[in-house]
């Protein structure tokens, strides 16, 4: 036995649907005008019992090892690629979702006034920067805190507030009455936001496992109008590092997730339905993926890194231009200011030289910003090459 499907699943009760109409509904959306639908009722998970299967139980405790391995493997790189592997995070989460830029899309806009997928993106990070920050105290207001900085670039109407109308997955109309799941009625979010705080506090519980159902939960309630997928998985990195699980590093989860996307969604609804053993098989199953394109990743910057040395070979070791190579691993994308923050120091721009000729830095001009823009051809490509390398395949 899974788990016992009546603790997990929802349940449905009949709400009114008042809307006006929209532009473009057919003859069939306007009949539901005024008639009810069927909204979600999400189950009370605070003190729920779990049991799972042996092999199961066995399984997610191997990935949890995986996981706290890797952590512990970079405690003494935490400083270059910690970074790196936060925004690799975003950047698979993002993709779940169909957004996508390549890395160089994306630092750059962390710098300018970035547009479309990539200033998307960089919300993202900072939504899970801020899951990290905020990870000591797992409540309704860090929730929101996380939403906030995903959507206040983009969103700033929506970003950080609950929902106050009806969402729901699936279905090609504008009414929720053919969808294949609707979310709970925008009362219910404040209490059952708390009830699923209150299980991601409890220390009864398998890391992962508790990780891996929270995410789900959060799901299940769709608080927000847009972002829910992303800020729950930020959630989910913030139950791992809260729990002790990972200490020093983003192990980029997503990645795994993103690897088996269609099953990740079908273990969503089947924990709609009761059944927490798939969303937990995904979990584990990303976890390891996760730790895999992460080795490969920092395997490629290590010899990035190395590469940087011997092109820097007849410089001090403690000089500014190799504490600003070492900065790319932060910033593959700099200008001045980011340089002189990286260096400590003033006139940067001997130091900028100073890479280009070394072949380690490529500069053009910034028609937004109307300056200059240099980046690390080598570091952006180890980040490209990482995204490249997840496997896709389908449920």
């Amino acid at each position: 036995m899974a788990s016992l499907p009546s603790l997990f699943a929802v349940s449905y009760e009949e709400c009114e649907w008042d809307e006006a109409p929209v532009p473009g509904m057919t003859r069939a959306e306007r009949r539901h005008l005024g008639r009810p639908y069927r909204a979600s009722v999400p189950a009370r998970i605070a003190d729920a019992g779990i049991e799972l299967a042996s092999a199961l139980a066995a399984d997610a405790d191997e990935a949890t090892i995986e996981l706290a391995r890797f952590d512990a493997g970079m405690g003494g790189e935490l400083a270059p690629f910690s970074a790196v592997l936060l925004r690799s995070e975003a950047a698979s989460s993002s993709q779940i979702e169909n957004l996508s830029a390549s890395a160089r899309a994306i630092t750059e806009a962390e710098i300018t006034t970035g547009r479309g997928n990539a200033a998307v993106i960089v919300g993202n990070t900072a939504a899970m920067r801020a899951a990290i920050e905020l990870s000591d105290r797992l409540d309704a207001n860090a929730i929101l805190q996380m939403h906030d900085a995903l959507l206040r670039a983009s969103a700033p109407r929506i970003a950080g507030r609950w929902r106050q109308e009806a969402v729901w997955i699936g279905g090609r109309g504008s009414t929720p009455h053919s969808a294949d799941f609707v979310a709970p009625y925008h009362s219910r979010i404040p209490a059952a936001i708390d009830d699923l705080c209150a299980f991601l506090t409890r220390d009864d519980l398998p890391v992962l496992v508790q990780a891996a159902i929270g995410h789900a939960q959060f799901e299940t309630i769709h608080p927000f109008p847009d972002g829910n997928g992303r800020t729950g998985r930020a959630l989910a990195q913030a139950v791992l590092r809260a729990k002790g699980l990972t200490r020093l590093v983003t192990v980029p989860v997503s990645s795994g997730l993103l690897a088996a996307r269609d099953d990740y969604y079908a273990a969503l609804d089947a924990y709609r339905g009761g059944d927490v053993t798939p969303i937990v098989t995904s979990f584990a199953d990303a976890s390891r993926v996760a730790v895999d394109l992460g080795q490969m990743l920092v395997h490629d910057l290590r010899t990035v890194r190395d590469d940087h040395a011997q092109r820097l070979a007849g410089l001090r070791s403690d000089s500014a231009a190799r504490r600003l190579a070492e900065g790319l691993f932060t910033h593959p994308v700099i200008d001045a200011g980011l340089a002189e923050q990286i260096t400590g120091g003033t006139n940067v721009h001997r130091h900028i030289e100073a890479l280009v000729r070394a072949g380690i830095l490529v500069g053009r001009a910034d028609h937004k910003t109307r300056g200059m823009l240099w980046r690390s051809p080598h570091i952006l490509q180890a980040l490209d090459d990482h995204a490249a390398r997840v496997p896709r395949r389908r449920g």
